[in-house]
């Protein structure tokens, strides 16, 4: 993949699955389907939040590249989504989060009991769906991958020392919070072929998924509201250490005037606006941003040279789409 990433979108990223991912919002719904009234309320919230189906599309990907005809594909990709959307859901409770993807939050809407509570239940929902699946392979995966995803959370409530938060931790904490769902989606829509596909695809997500969440901190600090749904520098704002600012810090000398600045924001229960532009300003001046582009790009080209072993289809071509979109996107 050349430095220079050619833009694309996500539409034609699920082009050879478009027709598949229409039934999986029919079995999310299914699955999450509830007689009672504020589970049936919360769930029509929840369908209007569920986004862009990105793990379910590299799920069905995978699936048809490694030429897999397991008919439970579209089911698995709906589990995907549901894991996905509690993890959302757990996280904007802990985050005392109001808007996501420009709607409001479960626990803004509703209350942070109601989060916590439907968060579990389409934990549950996925693993009942996965035992009556029986597929005992794929519940070995995502539910590895849902207890990496809790820790991972957990890891980040405990790092107290915010300037002192570095690059080891942080990749521990993607490769946890993101990456091991898109690899878990990759390597479950590759169950019933030869092993070195799935693997190859396992890896595959992995790197993806740690390229996409560092762009998706890299647009904390270059993109408006307007465009991401949520408010610009919210990270920030909530003290979030992500790679943009551990490779300034690591550039600032101890105890010069760029660190204090930082450590005033992280010291402030709500950062005004002018702290947080201000700390934005001296992450771009240390080349925080370029190194956690360079990053992204280089995860890029080791994800696609994972594809090499894929034999020639739309659907790899697709897979490799996917990277472009994830390091380019804007939204």
């Amino acid at each position: 993949m050349s430095q220079q990433v050619a833009r694309v979108s996500l539409r034609d990223v699920q082009r050879p699955v478009a027709g598949e991912l229409e039934h999986v919002v029919d079995e999310i719904r299914r699955v999450i389907a509830a007689d009672f009234p504020i589970v049936s309320e919360v769930n029509d919230h929840l369908l209007h939040m569920k986004g862009k189906l990105f793990r379910p599309t590299l799920l069905l990907l995978s699936h048809q590249a490694a030429g897999s005809k397991d008919p439970r594909a579209v089911t698995l990709a709906a589990v995907v989504e549901l894991i996905h959307l509690a993890t959302l859901v757990h996280d904007d409770s802990v985050d005392h989060s109001v808007l996501r993807r420009g709607l409001p939050t479960i626990n803004a809407l509703f209350s942070h009991q109601i989060a916590v509570i439907m968060g579990d239940y389409l934990y549950s929902r996925a693993i009942i769906e996965l035992v009556r699946l029986d597929d005992h392979e794929a519940l070995r995966v995502l539910a590895r991958v849902t207890n990496e995803m809790t820790v991972g959370e957990m890891r980040q409530l405990e790092a107290h020392d915010k300037l002192a938060y570095g690059e080891g931790a942080y990749d521990a904490l993607i490769r946890a919070k993101t990456a091991s769902l898109l690899s878990g989606a990759c390597e479950v829509g590759a169950l019933a072929v030869p092993a070195h596909f799935r693997h190859a695809l396992a890896r595959f997500g992995m790197l993806l998924g740690m390229a996409f969440q560092i762009t998706d901190d890299l647009l904390d600090y270059t993109e408006p509201e307007a465009v991401t749904g949520k408010p610009s520098g919210l990270d920030l704002r909530e003290h979030k250490v992500t790679l943009p600012l551990i490779a300034a810090l690591a550039r600032m000398p101890a105890g010069g005037p760029g660190r204090l600045v930082v450590a005033d924001l992280m010291a402030a229960a709500e950062p005004s606006d002018d702290l947080v532009t201000e700390v934005i300003r001296l992450v771009e001046g240390a080349g925080g941003l370029e190194t956690a582009r360079q990053r992204a790009l280089d995860l890029a080209q080791q994800a696609e040279a994972e594809l090499d072993v894929l034999p020639p289809s739309a659907a790899r071509d697709a897979l490799q789409g996917s990277i472009a979109y994830a390091v380019e996107r804007r939204s």
